[in-house]
């Protein structure tokens, strides 16, 4: 049955107030012929580094990620702050270091603070049309998307997390129907600004679902299920593009594309350079290092490759900029834009910090280290160790001994920006005694 003609989208009855006055640079994305820029937010689940073919896979054809790469920037140094799935979304969603909120750890329980405007509310008080599809795994059980500025979303059926069943009766795969709904969206809502935030089950496991027909399309005919996840997610993209092209608005929109965290390295995803992902060596580079491409034709140059250390914070100050706002000034990302173009050299962030230390979490989710030029500091139950990730990718050489004034220098500024951080204690909402239990939230308090 053709997606227009079922209600599989889901609309919010208030949509909130709409910003009374607009930034004073806003009229700058409307002057000349160009309008305000539609922004795409593509957020994929468990995709590594090494998975698509634009960053040297030789087996998973990815052709419209691809070209997503050709037509803009691909970005090689790109980090998320906080892994793994849902504290890494919250960062996305409000642009900042979500442990500055207390979400030091996976805390699924811990709502996003009502004063800390998502992308969506950002967006929706732009006066934009804002949509949400696929997975969203952010904030408390009642800050859905619609409770948090997005105006429409996919509403799915499903069978389980990765199937749904259609009205027919029928099974269908979950990221398939997803890439049917982008299309629906952009095709409804061509003729207004809109924001999109698109977000696929995939590749995440449960990846057995996943359609033998993407897997008989690797090259040697024996792909894996992860490798036709990949797959079925470029197909989704296919189908964004095709939409953005029927209705010309390739120039007009700006599309981000990255992911929520490092490969899913025991389902068969690839990290590679780097060593580590989930599930196996999540201390390593491979678990927060990200591909992440942006492109916006007649704006930002294509075929670019912008190797200076970003994060997927600076993604909401980035966003905000290409339509003439200012971010809130809560946010700890900056804006790519100048990078990409040239007008600004280096790296837009000189130190990233990584500091999940939630005693609730599993102890192989915590993560202490400082990123600053080719160092990572990393501790380790037996003490700080230290890598020259180009020299050596893989982690297998701690250097500290031998550069002690590299590691006193990054120890200093790492528990500089700690100090920063907010102290935790348990949720207000847990009554019990004794240790909180594992999948609480944290709050903020004050001592």
């Amino acid at each position: 049955m053709p997606i227009s003609n079922r209600r599989d989208f889901v609309k919010t009855a208030a949509t909130g107030a709409f910003a009374a006055s607009l930034h004073p640079t806003f009229s700058l994305a409307q002057e000349g012929s160009r309008k305000k820029p539609n922004v795409v937010m593509i957020f994929i689940d468990d995709l590594g580094f090494g998975d698509l073919a634009c960053f040297g896979n030789k087996r998973i054809l990815t052709p419209h990620i691809d070209s997503l790469a050709d037509r803009g920037v691909k970005c090689t140094m790109s980090y998320i702050t906080n892994p793994p799935c849902s504290p890494s979304r919250c960062s996305l969603m409000t642009g900042m270091y979500a442990q500055r909120y207390g979400k030091s750890g996976m805390a699924r329980g811990l709502p996003i603070p009502e004063d800390h405007p998502t992308m969506g509310e950002f967006m929706r008080d732009a006066g934009y049309t804002t949509g949400q599809v696929g997975k969203w795994d952010i904030g408390s059980k009642d800050q859905g998307p619609l409770n948090r500025g997005f105006m429409e979303v996919a509403k799915r059926a499903p069978t389980d997390q990765y199937d749904a069943t259609l009205e027919d009766g029928s099974i269908a795969y979950l990221t398939d129907l997803d890439g049917d709904y982008v299309a629906e969206f952009v095709d409804r809502n061509a003729d207004k600004p809109f924001f999109l935030y698109f977000s696929p089950n995939a590749v995440h496991s449960k990846i057995k679902d996943t359609p033998q027909h993407y897997r008989d399309r690797i090259p040697s005919g024996d792909g894996t299920a992860y490798e036709g996840a990949v797959m079925a997610v470029d197909d989704a993209v296919g189908k964004l593009l095709a939409m953005l092209e029927k209705h010309d608005l390739e120039k007009d929109t700006l599309i981000i594309f990255s992911s929520d965290n490092g490969a899913n390295i025991p389902e068969g995803g690839l990290s590679e350079p780097y060593r580590g992902g989930k599930g196996k060596d999540t201390q390593q580079e491979g678990w927060v290092h990200t591909p992440s491409i942006v492109t916006w034709p007649g704006t930002i140059p294509a075929g670019v490759t912008y190797d200076g250390k970003m994060a997927t914070i600076d993604f909401y100050t980035t966003m905000a900029a290409a339509i003439g706002k200012s971010a809130p000034d809560r946010c700890d990302g900056k804006n790519l834009l100048p990078y990409f173009s040239g007008k600004k050299k280096g790296d837009a962030h000189e130190y990233i910090f990584w500091h999940n230390a939630d005693p609730t979490d599993s102890p192989r989710r915590n993560l202490y280290v400082v990123r600053w030029k080719d160092w990572r500091l990393v501790k380790y139950p037996d003490g700080w160790k230290l890598f020259d990730l180009k020299k050596d990718p893989k982690e297998l050489k701690d250097r500290a001994p031998n550069n002690p004034e590299v590691v006193d220098q990054l120890l200093k500024r790492y528990d500089a920006f700690v100090a920063t951080l907010p102290p935790l204690k348990p949720s207000a909402d847990y009554k019990g005694g004794g240790e909180v239990p594992k999948g609480w939230g944290w709050e903020i308090g004050k001592g």
